[in-house]
């Protein structure tokens, strides 16, 4: 039976405050420390309009999951449309903090079924993306797709990113080093020395604003 009690606006001031708490108390703390008294108090709001804007702590962890998600797949097409779109898959899959909020949302999930159907989701759309400019680089830069087929390279290259970093997050670091030059020096051999990132990013504006 769906409740009649009135819901805060999506797009409410107070509600983008909550999910920010929200984000922050997961990253500092882990999800676990996401009470709605925690959140309003971290937030600087009364405890009763965590409730008003969210039913349930599950639809305000989905809320929180799925803002993150649309920023990542937006962050990700911008840089794919660069340049350098593989430097910028394998930099956008080592940058420490989108990792860490996966790893939370990703422990949350064992006991939130909801949560585990939207990550599955969010992750197979931020793979095709993914295998659509991996494609159209390698055919770029001549390389048989025979050799290591797109989705193939996508998966490599992003849950190696991602595995450096859960190790480093444990305090490991044998084999980091060797492993990451391996990367990168097979990565020079396609797209050249990388360029920085904003400037990575302001080719991906322009050239999206040319239309080309």
């Amino acid at each position: 039976m769906t409740s009649s009690r009135r819901i805060g606006a999506p797009d409410a001031k107070n509600r983008g405050v909550l999910l920010d708490a929200a984000e922050q108390l997961m990253l500092e703390e882990g999800y676990a420390a996401v009470t709605s008294r925690r959140l309003a108090d971290r937030a600087g709001l009364k405890p009763q309009l965590v409730h008003y804007y969210f039913r349930t702590m599950d639809d305000l962890f989905l809320a929180v999951f799925r803002r993150r998600a649309e920023e990542g797949l937006e962050a990700q097409a911008r840089l794919l449309e660069s340049p350098q779109p593989l430097w910028a898959l394998w930099r956008f899959g080592t940058d420490p903090e989108p990792t860490r909020v996966t790893m939370e949302f990703a422990a949350l999930a064992n006991h939130r079924k909801s949560l585990r159907a939207e990550i599955a989701y969010y992750a197979e759309r931020f793979r095709d993306e993914q295998r659509k400019a991996v494609a159209t680089a390698l055919e770029r830069y001549d390389v048989d797709p025979q050799e290591v087929p797109p989705v193939v390279w996508s998966v490599l290259i992003t849950s190696l990113a991602r595995f450096l970093i859960m190790e480093q997050a444990l305090g490991m670091s044998a084999g980091h080093a060797e492993t990451v030059e391996f990367v990168e020096r097979y990565l020079r051999r396609l797209e050249g020395d990388p360029v920085p990132m904003d400037e990575l990013a302001a080719a991906a504006r322009a050239k999206s604003r040319s239309g080309e």
